[in-house]
């Protein structure tokens, strides 16, 4: 398996991650070992969690994502330094449970060890901005982190071009561990947030960049093409903006490159990110074995310089028809 290095860190990785946000949600504890097993057999290595995964599924309060790869790791008997654990803070977790602050990030950090049952943590991001806390106090809080061995990289999720770059003028200007890796979201539908400036000065300052939504919420895979066909999907709440002309004609430069090449319409949409300049590795879940084997073909799949050009100028499309149905 190939492995590219993530930015300027230590830490490399294949160029496919696979995102943890369906433990404890669509997938259970035999099912998510399964999965995770598939996974790291077929020679990826790294999966990205979060400590507040999963805490929208009912009856869940966050960390379940974490728990479940903490029982994996233990029960696998694979060495820790064969995985690479991504994880995040930040998102709310309850009152005073949340942001940015030394006094978070230092309790945080203990209780996503804990869960994960393991004494380091090799890529720990910032989920979200924090007006609140100035990049100073942050930056502080995980150089402690990273002289303790807790962490090994840190990185930034969902920071626009200025915050990053403030970030990182903050870390120059006061002598503070900077942010390595960026995870924006990015896919053939959302462009529009990655694409420029942001791109631009990861590429520029050598960060590592990990996409999330890679697959749309699963909208690329071309399953969902109507609203009747979100009918009883967990997905289909996040799914049903993306079913617009935009989606609909990016869905057919994909079922079109799928009919040359014999991939799925999810593998080339995936392949179209791992082939982008400026992005290190996408995200993706699965929650059968038959999508992780489909993650595998994604891996392996070289788009011709002609389909990355139909796909290029169908997803850079501004104009979107809006309320699409069939």
């Amino acid at each position: 398996m190939e492995m590219r290095r993530l930015g300027r860190t230590s830490l490399s990785i294949a160029p496919l991650v696979f995102g943890g946000n369906v433990f404890g949600w669509t997938a259970d504890d035999k099912t998510s070992f399964a999965l995770l097993d598939a996974f790291f057999d077929a020679g990826f290595n790294a999966v990205d969690t979060a400590d507040v995964y999963s805490s929208w599924a009912p009856g869940n309060k966050g960390g379940e994502s974490e728990t479940i790869i903490g029982r994996w790791l233990k029960q696998s008997g694979r060495p820790r330094d064969s995985a690479v654990i991504i994880t995040k803070v930040g998102s709310e977790l309850g009152p005073d449970r949340k942001g940015l602050s030394r006094r978070w990030i230092l309790e945080a950090v203990e209780d996503s060890l804990k869960r994960l049952q393991t004494d380091y943590i090799d890529l720990y991001l910032s989920h979200w901005p924090d007006p609140d806390t100035p990049y100073e106090e942050t930056l502080a809080a995980y150089e402690t982190l990273l002289a303790q061995g807790k962490v090994r990289a840190i990185g930034g999720s969902n920071f626009d071009a200025r915050q990053l770059r403030d970030a990182l003028d903050t870390a120059a200007a006061k002598g503070l561990p900077r942010y390595d890796v960026l995870q924006p979201e990015y896919n053939l539908y959302d462009r529009a947030s990655y694409d420029g400036a942001l791109r631009n000065l990861c590429i520029a300052e050598e960060i590592g960049v990990i996409t999330y939504f890679s697959l749309a919420r699963g909208f690329l895979s071309g399953k969902y093409r109507s609203h009747k066909d979100l009918e009883g999907s967990a997905r289909g709440g996040g799914v049903e903006k993306y079913l617009d002309g935009h989606g609909m004609r990016i869905l057919g430069v994909l079922d079109e490159v799928a009919e040359e090449t014999g991939a799925k319409p999810a593998e080339i949409a995936l392949a179209w990110i791992i082939a982008r300049e400026g992005v290190t590795a996408p995200i993706a879940s699965a929650t059968n074995l038959d999508q992780v084997a489909s993650l595998v073909k994604s891996a392996e799949l070289k788009l011709s310089s002609e389909a990355i050009r139909r796909l290029n100028e169908v997803s850079d499309e501004k104009e979107v028809v809006s309320n699409f149905s069939t």
